[in-house]
């Protein structure tokens, strides 16, 4: 095993003094929750050259896209969470519809689930990490991290250096692989967050449904591209380009493969040709680059380079392969059909199949003959009347328009899946909903008796005038 891995028989003893943590209340006071926020910013700030280091190690992460995609959005959303948790966690007053209850002082508190369990993934492990963890100090919440094992650099480094900022009481980690995972999942938790795969995501909806744990799922999926020919095709194609060789295209938000309008399909490939060029000069050039990543593991590695072997589809560009580094260059296939080995999963990779089709009616009628729903969609057009007609006749957790990746950049709007890409939503307040409740609260005075005096026994032969007020009650007509 693995020296860093946390022994299985501690892991009972940690779930359970997390749950005393949160008994004794300490999480909850407005002010301590403040300052565990500004420490889980000031960690990611100060730890920035670290984390970078730790990224290239595990992934060959390049610097800058650790420093804009993991380092900076981090910390600006744990800054507005900071900022803006208390008017969150503020109760709601209720107005009541019955005059009579007016008295009563009814609200609805968000109230802090308990002691919450985040599974963070290995392509994004420090912003995916950041996230729940932000959302579970806004709601006071304890919580338990568990990072990937793929990533085993940034998850020692996470779980070694927060705790010099985090009060370890509350917020810990525990390492491992499959049987440290099986130990928590054993555990009864009072909500769960996943980022990840569906395969796993079965295995953890299973392990909460014993405890009826409720659960937020932020899963993956075959992200589509629909390109009309009004499109402009030169900055189309480097905005798909740019999502789906970011991290080398393991992102659950990257195109995963492009349906292009049969007129521009070769204009569209000599696009990608061109770009390609900019982005990675030379022959060779994405595999000598210090601007492209690595594929994580062997496993992950041999996954993908079995797709290129097993796809009947035909490989215009790219194609090759560094073992050694477990460097994939971008590779573009076209002729691929729906039953191709490049279409039965998410790719997750440098891969994108390009698929003619007639025109729009043909993109729709392909995305919903698919028993996938993707978590984006992407439409690149300037024809009103498609791209109303695609979000119309279509299902994704969301839909982006001439551009990839950047709907995920406002905090403001909501981000998750629909069906086989998850349910429930994070960023913002969102992801500090995951981790309250709604908590009903009424306080009916004394002096309103006599108005309820005609709701004990004995009970009056003739109904008192509140019951007998429902009967009255105006049903309009159909």
């Amino acid at each position: 095993m693995n020296a860093n891995y946390t022994p299985l028989s501690e892991i009972p003893a940690i779930h359970g003094s997390l749950q005393r943590t949160f008994r004794r209340g300490v999480t909850k006071p407005l002010s301590w929750r403040r300052r565990q926020l500004l420490q889980l910013a000031r960690f990611v700030k100060e730890n920035a050259d670290a984390l970078a280091e730790c990224l290239y190690h595990d992934l060959g992460k390049p610097k800058q896209e650790v420093m804009m995609l993991e380092v900076r959005s981090s910390v600006q959303r744990i800054l507005s969470a900071a900022e803006n948790f208390e008017k969150w966690a503020q109760p709601n007053l209720v107005n009541p519809s019955q005059p009579w209850q007016q008295g009563w002082n009814p609200r609805v508190e968000k109230s802090p689930k308990g002691v919450v369990l985040i599974i963070s993934p290995w392509n994004f492990p420090v912003l995916l990490t950041m996230i729940p963890l932000c959302g579970a100090i806004a709601a006071g919440c304890c919580a338990l991290i568990k990072p990937s094992e793929l990533t085993p650099t940034v998850s020692a480094f996470l779980a070694k250096s927060l705790s010099k900022y985090l009060d370890l009481n509350a917020y810990t980690f525990v390492l491992g692989e499959i049987p440290e995972m099986t130990a928590v999942l054993e555990l009864r938790w009072d909500h769960i967050s996943y980022t990840g795969n569906s395969r796993v995501a079965r295995i953890i909806a299973a392990a909460a449904a014993k405890h009826l744990t409720p659960v937020t799922l932020e899963l993956g999926g075959k992200s589509p591209v629909i390109v009309d020919s009004t499109a402009d095709l030169l900055i189309s194609v480097k905005r798909i380009l740019w999502s789906k060789l970011n991290a080398a295209g393991q992102i659950c938000v990257a195109s995963d493969y492009v349906l292009v309008q049969k007129s521009i399909m070769p204009e569209f490939l000599e696009a990608c040709k061109e770009v390609l060029a900019t982005f990675f000069p030379g022959i060779g050039g994405a595999l000598k680059s210090d601007s492209y990543s690595r594929i994580v593991s062997d496993l992950h590695f041999k996954r993908l380079k079995g797709l290129l072997v097993e796809t009947n589809g035909k490989t215009v560009v790219g194609g090759n392969w560094n073992e050694q580094q477990r460097q994939i260059e971008p590779t573009i296939v076209v002729d691929v059909e729906p039953g191709d080995a490049l279409m039965n999963q998410e790719i997750f990779g440098p891969i994108l199949p390009v698929i003619a089709v007639e025109d729009i009616n043909e993109a729709i009628e392909y995305l919903n003959t698919r028993n996938d729903s993707p978590l984006v969609i992407y439409i690149f057009s300037q024809n009103e009347e498609n791209k109303k007609k695609i979000i119309a006749n279509t299902t994704s957790g969301a839909v982006a328009i001439n551009d990839t990746f950047m709907q995920v950049a406002i905090e403001e709007l909501p981000f998750g899946g629909v069906g086989e890409s998850g349910h429930g939503r994070i960023f913002g307040k969102r992801t500090f909903d995951n981790f309250v409740y709604e908590r009903s609260i009424t306080d009916t005075p004394y002096g309103d008796e006599e108005v309820l005096a005609g709701r004990y026994p004995p009970y009056q032969e003739e109904c008192p005038e509140i019951v007998k007020s429902i009967l009255e009650y105006s049903i309009p007509d159909v």
